[in-house]
């Protein structure tokens, strides 16, 4: 009996260790990042590397901030997030409800195409996107941010997977109560699975907010850039300058990552509930 309490001990000290270890390893690249953007430029790209430099400085936030018109960024990545987000919500739910409650003729069939569409590569969209949205002159506009993500798949197989989960006597009992699909869809379901909503959430909110590629593609006026695309403030000719584009850098990472500490019960509920991983 002691050996077997011995043995699941020291197996549960084994896996903290593994998990600090994992922990540790995964807040380096944010240490880093911060510890780089107190450093002069010199200290930043000494060789060997230093970790701890010979004075904090904090000018690197300010010069950061006066570089570019990160005020102008931010207000753009805050209206793109929050209207893909919004749209992307409103189209991934109701076609989940779709999939997953109602009946129609096709519907396996129709669910199979789009989901072998999760298959595709986003980059093979790139191209064909931006050829579309040309031809309806809207490069270098908002709409060129939000269109092309105002759907996504991915969101209607994590919502539907939840909302399957919700049992089919809630949903004919609403209708023998008179309550319509519209009014179930709003009143019942999305509340049973707002875990999983929020988690979809706060998954597409990362990915609109980190998004650099499609926004360096389409966007040509400054006006009308996103935080990480303004990031190339720091990279001229001259070189890179680590301080100040590390400091950049935590102005992008701090609103995500203090949207996550408030927000992670329900996200970690939510992935749990829906079966989604990675």
């Amino acid at each position: 009996m002691n050996n077997k309490k011995r043995s699941i001990k020291l197996s549960t000290i084994f896996s903290y260790i593994i998990i600090i270890l994992g922990a540790i390893t995964m807040l380096i690249p944010f240490i880093w990042m911060i510890d780089t953007s107190l450093k002069t430029q010199s200290e930043a790209i000494k060789t060997p590397p230093i970790w701890i430099p010979e004075q904090l400085r904090f000018d690197s936030y300010i010069n950061a901030w006066k570089a570019a018109p990160f005020a102008t960024y931010l207000v753009n990545s805050v209206f793109v997030t929050l209207t893909t987000t919004a749209l992307q919500l409103l189209t991934s739910i109701m076609a989940a409800f779709g999939f997953a409650k109602l009946r129609f003729k096709g519907k396996g069939l129709l669910f199979g195409i789009l989901l072998a569409t999760m298959m595709v590569p986003g980059e093979m969209l790139i191209i064909p996107n931006f050829v579309t949205l040309s031809k309806f002159h809207l490069i270098n506009t908002y709409g060129a941010l939000i269109i092309p993500w105002i759907a996504s798949f991915f969101s209607v197989f994590a919502l539907r997977q939840a909302f399957l989960s919700v049992p089919n006597t809630i949903y004919y009992s609403s209708k023998i109560d008179g309550a319509s699909d519209w009014r179930f869809l709003w009143k019942v379901l999305v509340p049973m699975s707002k875990s999983s909503i929020v988690a979809i959430t706060m998954l597409q909110v990362i990915g609109s907010w980190n998004s650099f590629m499609w926004p360096l593609i389409v966007i040509n006026d400054d006006k009308l850039r996103t935080l990480p695309v303004g990031l190339q403030a720091f990279m001229t000719e001259t070189g890179i300058q680590y301080p100040e584009l590390m400091a950049a850098t935590a102005f992008v990472i701090a609103p995500m990552a203090i949207l996550y500490l408030f927000l992670q019960k329900y996200i970690i509920a939510g992935v749990s509930r829906s079966g989604l991983k990675g």
